[in-house]
């Protein structure tokens, strides 16, 4: 069998299991860079010994980190797992141990000073990443009906349209949405007269179970892109969202603006969404629940970052 026709027969299963694009686009090149490495040899002829002297060259000639050698992991783990139906279970104690550092967390007053530098569809994006906790990217997938204004709420979703979770909406960005969900109907209904305008672009499996859906109101992206592209060789004019690159630019410019010195990213006000709830004294499953997270472990950290910045001990100079 031909790589190329084993890669396809691999993306169909990842498609499958509903990874994101990021982890095809990754788990494709480590098992592709796997083939080339053992000489375009089948991976079914293939085993632990060559796995392992793959993930050793990483780690010894390439000199590759910690993080991006177990992501090559993952992906053959994937691969003889789920592909192949090898088990490798034995290659679960096979990843290095990472020691991840403290995320980086605003104070209140930096936030705001931030966001008071920001203006319009800028302002609303970061505001809601630090209001309700999203991740850029779930901020951008945003569409006209995962904003519930009535319930205060925002449905969350991957790339799929499949729900993840729901998280809160602040009642203080209630008029910038409506604002912003004006603006966005008088170009979608500006948009209907462009000849071969086809809509908002839609993930696969809404496309094909609800095809009329992308003309429809309510799956219109909340912060659309300045105008319908083509893609894929088709004549149609498709409406995406902004890219990520639209409100990064603008952050580091505001951060740049108000002299913080800390390094700070779209992240970072996900970061300090959690640690702020936690110094307001919610409790540590609820921050888990808004944010998204499977294993409480992940959401512990923001308590680390919450010891390190607050002692409960009080200075004898204080006294």
């Amino acid at each position: 069998m031909e790589h190329t026709e084993f890669l396809d027969e691999v993306r169909d299963i990842i498609h499958k299991n509903h990874f994101s694009s990021s982890t095809e686009k990754s788990y494709l090149g480590w098992i592709y860079r796997f083939i080339i490495f053992n000489n375009k040899q089948d991976p079914r002829e293939l085993g632990t010994r060559e796995i392992t002297k793959y993930l050793d060259d990483l780690t010894n000639k390439r000199n590759v980190s910690p993080s991006t050698r177990n992501q090559a992991l993952n992906a053959l783990t994937f691969l003889y797992n789920k592909v192949l139906n090898i088990p490798l279970d034995d290659f679960h104690s096979k990843h290095f141990k990472i020691n991840k550092k403290l995320p980086t967390i605003l104070t209140r007053e930096e936030v705001q000073e931030i966001l008071n530098d920001l203006q319009g569809e800028f302002r609303l994006m970061a505001s809601l990443i630090y209001g309700s906790g999203l991740k850029l990217n779930e901020c951008l997938r945003l569409r006209i009906r995962d904003i519930n204004i009535e319930k205060e709420e925002i449905i969350v979703r991957d790339e799929n349209n499949e729900m993840e979770r729901k998280t809160l909406l602040p009642s203080l960005l209630i008029p910038r949405l409506s604002r912003q969900i004006q603006k966005i109907s008088i170009q979608f209904e500006e948009n209907k007269l462009i000849p071969g305008f086809a809509g908002t672009n839609l993930p696969e499996p809404v496309q094909n179970a609800h095809p009329d859906a992308a003309m429809e109101w309510d799956w219109q992206y909340l912060f659309p892109s300045g105008k319908p592209i083509t893609e894929n060789g088709s004549e149609k004019l498709l409406q995406h969202h902004v890219h990520e690159n639209y409100l990064q630019k603008a952050v580091k410019e505001a951060v740049r603006h108000t002299g913080i010195s800390k390094h700070v990213s779209c992240y970072t006000f996900r970061h300090s969404f959690a640690t702020h709830l936690l110094e307001d004294g919610y409790c540590i499953e609820t921050v888990q629940r808004l944010l998204g997270h499977k294993d409480i472990r992940n959401t512990m950290v923001y308590k680390q970052v919450l010891n390190n910045n607050k002692f409960t001990v009080r200075s004898p100079l204080d006294l």
